[in-house]
């Protein structure tokens, strides 16, 4: 596992266990987070929208891949909101040992519980 790869496990796991010190510590001054919900939330808005929503889920997220690539750790999970499963694909920049940026893309339902 390379270094940036680690970066992004802790953060991850700073989120699901709700540990703001930890996310902070991990999170660059210019962090900056975009998905399809979120336009270019700087490290606050982040902390203060996204942050406090790891509950919504059913379960922490699976990781189903974490792997490094051209600079970029790209994070495939997957997750389950209200008995329906999902999976997402997050594109992590990491530099001296902190998150820069993160751009999320949404993917459907997996399954819909036929």
């Amino acid at each position: 596992m390379s270094a940036a790869t680690a970066v992004v496990q802790d953060f991850m796991r700073a989120f699901r266990e709700q540990d703001r010190g930890a996310a902070e510590r991990l999170m660059a001054d210019d962090f900056d987070f975009t998905s399809p919900q979120d336009d270019h939330l700087d490290r606050d808005a982040w902390l203060r929208i996204c942050f406090p929503t790891a509950g919504h889920f059913d379960a922490p997220a699976t990781t189903l891949q974490l792997i490094e690539v051209d600079g970029l750790v790209l994070h495939r999970y997957e997750y389950v909101v209200d008995g329906t499963r999902y999976r997402n694909v997050e594109a992590l920049e990491v530099r001296d040992g902190a998150v820069h940026t993160v751009e999320v893309y949404f993917g459907g339902a997996v399954d819909r519980g036929a």
